[in-house]
């Protein structure tokens, strides 16, 4: 059993990390829908600045442990993990915009069924272009 944690620990760390990140996503688009009132597409982008930022630090230290030893190559990898990031958020609106105005379905609920998807392209970009071991 052991060795399979080992094996998998990525991968897990991922899952946890990923599902927190999620977790803040989800919980800052109601509180600036639901609670401020803001419009749907505005809730969802605040959302995705702040657990772009919540994803960067936990996934650098916790999951894929990144050490970079100047800051010339922790703003290199801060900057591929925002661009990469930015890449799915752009999915992540689209996803949004068609959900709720063109499917008619609650915006609550349209954010977590986009999030399934969002999690599983930001393991691949982190994985294989931003935080590769070695480099």
């Amino acid at each position: 059993m052991k060795n399979l944690i080992s094996r998998y620990e990525e991968v897990i760390g991922y899952l946890v990390f990923g599902g927190l990140t999620t977790v803040v996503n989800i919980i800052v688009f109601y509180l600036f829908d639901s609670i401020f009132g803001a419009h749907y597409l505005v809730a969802n982008a605040i959302a995705i600045i702040v657990s772009i930022l919540f994803a960067f630090f936990t996934n650098k230290k916790y999951v894929f442990k990144s050490e970079t030893p100047t800051f010339q190559l922790w703003l290199k990898e801060f900057s591929l993990f925002v661009s990469f990031r930015l890449l799915s958020a752009v999915f992540d609106m689209g996803s949004m915009w068609l959900l709720v105005d063109g499917l008619d379905i609650d915006a609550n609920l349209a954010k977590i069924i986009t999030q399934f998807i969002v999690v599983a392209l930001n393991y691949v970009f982190s994985k294989f272009f931003i935080f590769k071991q070695g480099e």
